[in-house]
């Protein structure tokens, strides 16, 4: 335990009752299936409408996914560090994301954060799992990050002026930059710091997105405030438009409760104005998030009083009651990316805290009442001066070397570097960011063998960039040749990687589960460019290669119903597995494609038994479309219903 005057920072553990997170998904993430929720409708300005164009990326690879988890919740310790002061007590799980799972204020005795001790995986993530609750650091593109349920590199700072800070960091891959967070609580402090850097290392401009995002409570009474009359709001069915938050559709959307479906709202903060968001409940009481001038945006997402909204609740959160989520983030908007330029570094202080409001202000009917009282208590919470007059030292402080490593994070730091090192490009300092060689697994080592000039035989992981492309092109063998082709696959250069992809198969002396992939890669760009019945060949080919291969098997069922195919869905079934995560999906597919059929009673008889998907992705409705087509007049159950609207 590290103690300062009254504050004390506690390496400790925490337990949970959670799912494990399951192998990662083998199958590299090389085509087009990002999709936007959004599109742009009237009154968004033009400099708003530029910046949703620019950045968009059509997946999130190199990254693998997260889909191997099962709803099967069991006890375990978690590592974690608690900040606490005599006002505060914040717990982080430095390998959950770095996540801020509670803030606890002393006084009142409330959590300021949604949390509770059963947190369920779920696909809501850009790499599918994802958790309900607490405070968590958002970057890459539009969604929950790709590091939401990975350990980060964590250490204990402390620095020359007596802080003791708790700091998380890792090198991203999407944006390829590293991006670090230092939490720190002064002593008898009435709000927990965090302050944010990020380094782009790259000789061209990066798109970039970074949004803080806490779950709070949602109660009857929870009402949110930020400076802004307006706002760009979107109900994820129509376009984003102007609005007015507190006079939107008919309702007041300040007040949780008050939304029937789930709808964003990015306040539109005056670039004059103190940047704040708050969510208070029928005392005054709850969380405030203040920032320097940086972070711009400030929003309030609601899951809706509907029976979607709340069956997603319980599927997240089960027992723990509903939440809603209030967010700030760089840009204005997360339908956007701002541009980061070469060699830039970003960084900016944050502060959460509970903003204890006057109810009689906050929750009455004068919307600039209630936002000038907020505004004057936020000042006396913490000045705007005193918060911008932090900045500097944080900078400072971002490079101060750890005192003691708590925790690895993954080892692509490493590898980046050295890819960096052979080729004469720029690094960062990493002075207060050591990436270790202790971090290196499985995952990066033939990578970091490749760059040392050793044989290329195959990786459980991918890589993508020019220098990748030229290191494995320079290799003569069907494993190298396979990577090649899934880098260039996910540049969507579909030309290229069927060629490469063909070699591959036609190999003789190849690895099963890369023969495997080569005829699905093969399969998915052909079903890009349209030509269905030979790329749902190729998928039938790559099963039969070997069908142990559970997720390629999922997609091959999926992809033959959606592209027309599904008597051969149903035949593909027939070797699926009668255990693990994927299960519940293989058995809704086995009824979707029973009714594509006409076999309407035999998946009714699914249904009706029921049917589970552990990794049901957000917003999804399809099981309840099944249920009403083929048992038509009968109601949804509400195990079913996960629609948004």
């Amino acid at each position: 335990m590290t103690d300062t005057a009254t504050s004390t920072l506690t390496v400790t553990t925490i337990s949970l009752t959670m799912a494990e997170l399951g192998p990662l998904n083998p199958l590299p993430v090389v085509a087009a299936e990002l999709d936007q929720p959004y599109t742009v409708g009237e009154g968004v300005p033009e400099d708003l409408q530029a910046s949703a164009r620019y950045g968009v990326v059509p997946n999130v690879y190199p990254y693998l996914m997260q889909d191997g988890y099962s709803r099967d919740a069991a006890p375990k310790e978690l590592p974690a560090v608690v900040l606490e002061n005599s006002k505060l007590k914040v717990t982080i799980i430095p390998s959950l994301g770095g996540r801020i799972w509670e803030l606890f204020h002393k006084a009142t005795g409330k959590q300021l954060l949604h949390t509770h001790d059963a947190p369920q995986l779920a696909n809501i993530a850009l790499r599918k799992a994802w958790f309900a609750g607490g405070l968590e650091w958002n970057i890459g593109t539009r969604g929950h990050s790709p590091t939401s349920c990975d350990p980060l590199h964590t250490a204990i700072v402390h620095t020359p002026d007596g802080k003791h800070i708790l700091r998380v960091w890792e090198y991203e891959r999407l944006r390829e930059v590293v991006f670090q967070v230092d939490m720190w609580l002064p002593a008898d402090s009435d709000v927990l710091f965090a302050a944010v850097r990020l380094r782009n290392p790259n000789e061209h401009d990066v798109p970039m997105y970074w949004w803080s995002n806490a779950a709070i409570p949602e109660t009857d009474r929870t009402r949110v405030i930020a400076p802004a009359d307006e706002a760009f709001g979107s109900d994820y069915a129509t376009d984003i438009t102007r609005v007015r938050p507190t006079d939107h559709e008919g309702y007041d959307g300040t007040w949780l409760v008050n939304s029937p479906h789930a709808a964003d709202f990015f306040f539109d903060i005056d670039p004059s104005e103190r940047r704040w968001v708050a969510a208070v409940d029928d005392d005054g009481d709850g969380l405030a998030m203040l920032s320097t001038g940086l972070l711009r945006g400030k929003k309030l997402f609601v899951w809706g009083q509907g029976q979607g909204g709340k069956r997603w609740q319980e599927w997240l959160s089960p027992g723990a009651g509903p939440y809603a989520e209030i967010q700030a983030g760089l840009a204005q908007t997360q339908f956007e990316h701002l541009v980061m330029p070469a060699g830039a570094e970003w960084a900016w202080v944050e502060a959460y805290g509970n903003g204890h409001l006057d109810p009689k202000t906050s929750h009455g009917s004068d919307w600039d009442a209630a936002v000038a009282h907020a505004g004057e208590r936020l000042e006396q919470l913490l000045p705007h001066e005193e918060l911008e007059a932090m900045l500097p030292a944080a900078i400072n402080d971002a490079d101060v070397p750890p005192s003691k490593m708590l925790l690895h994070g993954s080892g692509w730091g490493v590898v980046e570097r050295a890819r960096r090192l052979k080729t004469g490009k720029g690094w960062v300092d990493e002075s207060g960011t050591p990436f270790l060689d202790e971090s290196v697994t499985a995952q990066q080592e033939p990578w970091l063998g490749l760059l040392r000039g050793t044989t290329f035989d195959g990786a459980p992981s991918f890589v993508a960039g020019a220098d990748w492309e030229e290191l494995l092109a320079g290799q003569d063998s069907p494993e190298a040749r396979f990577h090649l082709a899934t880098v260039m696959h996910a540049r969507q250069d579909l030309a290229g990687a069927k060629a490469l992809y063909r070699e591959v198969v036609a190999a003789g002396d190849v690895r099963p589960l890369t023969k495997v992939l080569a005829h699905r890669g093969l399969g998915l760009a052909l079903l890009a460019e349209g030509q269905d019945a030979d790329g749902l060949v190729e998928l039938r080919n790559g099963v039969e290669t070997d069908p142990s291969t559970t997720a390629f098997l999922t997609e091959a069922v999926t992809l033959s119903i959606r592209h027309g195919d599904p008597a051969k869905a149903l035949e593909l079934t027939e070797s699926a597995p009668k255990e693990g995560a994927a299960v519940g999906r293989l058995t809704f597919l086995r009824a979707l494609a029973l009714a594509r059929t006409g076999k309407a009673t035999e998946a009714a008889a699914i249904l009706r038994e029921g049917v589970e998907i552990p990794d049901l992705r957000e917003g999804e409705d399809a099981i309840a479309a099944l249920w009403e087509e083929v048992c038509p007049g009968e109601p949804v159950p509400a195990a079913y219903q996960f629609g948004m609207h």
